[in-house]
């Protein structure tokens, strides 16, 4: 999905919790891996979304606790869609690399927040967007 087509969406959906369900739902159809995740897109703007995670079986692992790789699919959903509603018009992103540490158990309702610099391109350019995931206590 374009930036201007995400942002677009976002400004006629994100406004109540019905239509970030929505918006939430049509992410999901455009990325099925990563929708199959479950997750909610909570704010979007450009540069900026956060994301959360209701902790459940069909994300946990068999510690109980929510499973590293839901963690990674969640800070790269995170992450991707800062990047994307970042992008100048025109143009496209692709993950090239992913970097994970990973500082407790997580458990409960996670929230990811993901941050990317608008990129200046001109040419093929390799980008850096963040994610950081937090439970209710911080």
């Amino acid at each position: 999905m374009s930036p201007d087509r995400l942002l677009a969406l976002w400004g006629r959906l994100g406004g109540s919790a019905v239509g970030r369900w929505l918006f939430s739902q049509a992410v999901r159809l455009a990325v099925p891996y990563t929708g199959a995740l479950g997750a909610r897109v909570i704010s979007l703007e450009p540069g900026r979304a956060v994301v959360t995670l209701r902790d459940r079986r069909g994300v946990r692992n068999h510690l109980g606790s929510v499973h590293a790789i839901a963690l990674a699919n969640l800070a790269e959903m995170a992450s991707g869609l800062a990047m994307v509603s970042a992008l100048p018009p025109g143009v496209r992103s692709i993950v090239t690399r992913i970097e994970i540490d990973y500082q407790k158990k997580a458990r409960g309702t996670l929230t990811a927040t993901g941050s990317a610099a608008p990129p200046t391109v001109t040419e093929p350019v390799t980008s850096l967007a963040r994610a950081e995931i937090r439970d209710a206590a911080g």
